[in-house]
């Protein structure tokens, strides 16, 4: 999910951080030029781990910067397909479910990847919201007054990572559209073991204790 890539960059260093010292002031920089940015194909850089080495100092006529090519670590988020991830549940509408682990919030989960079979009861003070419930069991237990296997945000959700995107940034983008996202994810939860936490938890002391 993390690692660590090596970066080499060429960065113009502002006067008012030329009374710190130079590690201090470069890495401040970078954390400015990187942090919470994604970047295609290396993933959400979530921290500068260390600065490796510092090349130049050189001021171009007519500026009052210096110019520095700086060699450094970056952590970077960037899940792997396959990969099984903790998070909770941002958003549920018709469309399936957002996730978000804190960091990151552009995490899908689409109707066909949901638990088969599955529906979608709608909020009735707003239809755009609502909950999905997996329709697992005997039918008159399905259709029970309150499902047993509903996804209602107040677990942690384990889902597999299906697919990771670095979407092109759009010329336009249409009015009343969701904000962008450099980096999607979308992931499953049609399989054992994975989707609320607890629909597990309560199968294993079931196990226990038969």
């Amino acid at each position: 999910m993390f690692y660590l890539s090596l970066i080499e960059h060429t960065l113009r260093l502002p006067p008012h951080l030329l009374n710190l010292p130079l590690d201090e002031a470069i890495k401040i920089e970078l954390e400015t030029l990187f942090l919470d940015k994604v970047i295609a194909k290396l993933g959400l850089c979530i921290s500068v781990y260390d600065i490796r080495s510092i090349k130049g100092g050189f001021i171009f006529p007519g500026d009052g910067a210096s110019t520095y090519t700086v060699e450094f670590r970056l952590i970077v988020f960037r899940p792997f397909v396959g990969e099984i991830i903790v998070a909770k549940l941002k958003e549920s509408d018709a469309n399936g479910l957002r996730l978000t682990l804190g960091f990151f919030d552009d995490i899908y989960i689409p109707v066909h990847l949901l638990p088969s079979p599955s529906h979608f009861e709608s909020n009735p003070n707003n239809k755009n919201q609502g909950r999905w419930i997996w329709d697992f069991g005997e039918a008159e237990e399905a259709q029970s007054e309150e499902p047993r296997f509903v996804i209602d945000g107040l677990d942690q959700i384990k889902f597999r990572v299906h697919s990771v995107i670095y979407p092109s940034i759009p010329l336009e983008q249409p009015e009343n559209s969701k904000p962008f996202a450099t980096m999607v994810i979308t992931g499953s939860i049609d399989y054992d073991g994975l989707g609320p936490v607890s629909w597990w938890e309560e199968a294993e002391m079931v196990q226990e204790e038969s």
